[in-house]
């Protein structure tokens, strides 16, 4: 880290730069540092953490919390915004912080670990609301805490009988995959059912340590997913992102979102058009097979939800067939079945 400060000169930084990286949390462990090809912002692995002056872009429509969540958060440290599952802060910290995160608001800012106090209220709840199967145990980054901390929190919330699935949303396997160990997937296993979200944004990220670390977790039984964020002159590309979720399944990661740029404050120089998304999905269509395509998604502002966004197949419709287009442009009828004519 001494060595990436020293060489980043930062005495002759753009201006803000400063200003964003006290306004907004800054930590890259020095494993994700390693990964940095150059020191510039051309570098997707730099861009994602070393603050920029684009950051302090500031239009009315972002906001600290764009998703609503803290108005969605029945008691403290777990957040509702759907009926049959809830999101559960066991941490703010992270091994490091994206320039793009979504909860910049909580990570980074104070340093800390869910209590047992809270703890016990988010698990009497989860009681009081048996609709909720579903757990994400998410923060900060859940994998940074040590194995006792962490299994604390899957112990209770496994105590919830009708909880039925515990997933947990981690970077870890990306920006310090050496903290999955042995010892760490042992303790996972005794969870199951648990699943793995983690966060690849671009090839530069699969590295022989990231991938041992994913397949070790494979290994234990946990199906991983992968949550990617389009990110402007980083990966919004095709061709990037074919590598990408090419070689997350190599390592048995199932790409599982590519997710539009949320509206949080700081991400601005990151966001794209989602016309540009939409075409990037289309291409990918005829490039990929199915197992490796991602739903592509906008997380709508003021607490609404994930909506797909999908490229337009239908052309026309009518009572008895559709014509199609295809990921070539070519069309093609499909008949209604007969009985509902």
């Amino acid at each position: 880290m001494a060595e990436l400060i020293a060489a980043c000169n930062w005495q002759k930084v753009p201006n803000g730069v400063h200003e964003a990286a006290s306004r907004f949390p800054l930590a890259i462990s020095p494993y994700y540092a390693s990964l940095m090809q150059r020191l510039d912002p051309g570098d997707p692995v730099f861009a994602m953490s070393v603050p920029q002056g684009r950051e302090l872009i500031d239009p009315p429509f972002l906001s600290d919390d764009p998703l609503e969540e803290e108005r969605h958060t029945p008691v403290p440290g777990l957040v509702q915004r759907y009926s049959d599952r809830a999101l559960l802060i066991s941490t703010t910290i992270c091994a490091s912080y994206c320039r793009h995160c979504t909860r910049k608001r909580v990570t980074g800012q104070r340093e800390s670990v869910i209590s047992s106090s809270r703890l016990s209220q988010a698990v009497a709840y989860l009681r009081q609301n048996p609709k909720i199967r579903d757990v994400i145990v998410s923060g900060g980054d859940p994998l940074t805490l040590s194995e006792e901390a962490l299994e604390k929190i899957l112990g209770a919330i496994r105590s919830v009988k009708s909880v039925e699935i515990i997933r947990i949303g981690s970077r870890t396997p990306v920006t310090l995959p050496m903290r999955i160990t042995d010892e760490l997937t042992c303790m996972l296993r005794r969870y199951h059912p648990l699943w793995i979200n983690t966060h690849f944004n671009h090839p530069q990220e699969l590295t022989p340590q990231s991938s041992e670390a994913c397949e070790r977790l494979a290994d234990a039984g946990i199906p991983l997913g992968n949550q990617t964020v389009l990110l402007r002159e980083i990966n919004d590309d095709s061709r990037v992102l074919e590598t990408l979720f090419r070689g997350l399944l190599r390592i048995r990661v199932r790409p599982y979102y590519l997710h539009q740029c949320d509206l949080v404050r700081g991400v601005e120089h990151f966001r794209t058009p989602m016309a540009r998304g939409i075409e990037i999905m289309n291409v990918l269509r005829g490039r990929l097979s199915g197992l490796a395509i991602p739903t592509f998604v906008v997380d709508v502002p003021n607490g609404g939800g994930k909506i797909p966004l999908l490229p337009c197949k239908i052309v026309s419709s009518d009572s008895s067939s559709y014509l199609l287009r295809n990921f070539e442009g070519d069309h093609f009828c499909c008949p209604e079945p007969l009985h509902f004519l």
